[in-house]
């Protein structure tokens, strides 16, 4: 079945219609200790100018990308706009106080309403919890008076129109996804070529309805850029065991004469539990080969020899050294 990014498809219940495709923007914000490179912000501009310009209506931030940077950079494109593009949907995230890791109530209310200045948008389409595992108590972040309670007040208050919640480790998600109602979550780095490690969850939260954002399909950068030169995984430098099963899937794509890329994303868009495949773009230029790479031809020989490979369960980021900048 051919697949077509730009196709609208309703975010569970919510009412909101996605394209299979959403940009994620965390780069835009110039994260170098994330990305090892920077980001001006001509270039995040005109990368947002890109993405509203285009046929892809789902695009993807958060408060903590850059310190505010990549809320402020899109902002700045949204207001020269005089708003945003007709029937696009913008996903955001509450986030802890990143001097402190205080993540209560009072915290997710100055969250939001930084991302509403910085945004300069009076609502948010989709706004999730981010990150609570990073707080300095999940216990606080989750309680009768944290930032996760605090999330559902704000949808009953009209300030949002979908929850979400977007972490890293399934078992910090799976005991929040049994106990709340969430719109939407957002995994990433965990569902790729390389490792299925919320595979099950994915499937949990398909089966109560609930849309599954997947991010970060080229497991940080790697498969869409190569191993050769962004020898890095999930973030950081890789090692030589670590980049193997990478050049493993190279080799089947050299052979077939496919890019990485969109066999990396094909993989994830092709998933039917999958809503949307949240992929990371740094500059204009990604923003069309993104689009080329989901409707470029994968022969079905390509899928049968990854289908041979091994591949990792266990969490892709367990010693990851988190860096908002």
């Amino acid at each position: 079945m051919p697949i077509e990014p730009i196709q609208k498809t309703p975010l569970g219940r919510t009412g909101l219609s996605v394209s299979r495709i959403c940009f994620g923007t965390s780069s835009l914000g110039d994260m170098p200790g994330t990305y090892g490179y920077d980001v001006s912000e001509d270039r995040a501009r005109e990368t947002v100018r890109a993405i509203f310009s285009g046929p892809v209506n789902f695009l993807d931030t958060s408060r903590i990308y850059g310190f505010g940077r990549s809320e402020e950079r899109i902002g700045d494109v949204i207001r020269e706009r005089g708003g945003l593009p007709e029937g696009f949907v913008l996903s955001t995230k509450l986030d802890r106080d990143p001097e402190t890791n205080r993540f209560d109530g009072s915290q997710a209310r100055r969250s939001l309403e930084e991302s509403l200045r910085a945004l300069g948008l009076d609502r948010i389409d989709l706004l999730h919890l981010h990150d609570p595992e990073h707080a300095d108590s999940l216990e606080t972040t989750t309680g009768a008076r944290g930032a996760l309670p605090e999330l559902f007040r704000m949808k009953e208050e009209g300030l949002v129109k979908a929850v979400g919640l977007a972490a890293g480790a399934v078992n910090v998600m799976m005991p929040l996804l049994r106990d709340w109602d969430f719109d939407a979550i957002i995994t990433h780095n965990r569902f790729t070529l390389a490792n299925r490690n919320a595979d099950a969850m994915i499937s949990f939260a398909h089966s109560k309805g609930i849309s599954v954002l997947n991010a970060a399909p080229y497991a940080g950068g790697v498969l869409a850029k190569g191993s050769e030169s962004y020898p890095r995984y999930v973030y950081q430098e890789a090692s030589e065991d670590v980049l193997d099963p990478i050049r493993r899937i190279e080799a089947i794509c050299a052979k077939h004469g496919v890019p990485p890329g969109a066999v990396a994303l094909q993989f994830s868009m092709r998933d039917e539990r999958i809503t949307s495949t949240i992929c990371g773009v740094s500059k204009p230029e990604r923003v069309a080969q993104t689009i080329e790479w989901a409707t470029c031809h994968i022969p079905q020989a390509v899928w049968d020899e990854l289908a041979s490979l091994s591949y990792s369960t266990d969490d892709p980021e367990a010693s990851r050294h988190y860096n908002p900048g």
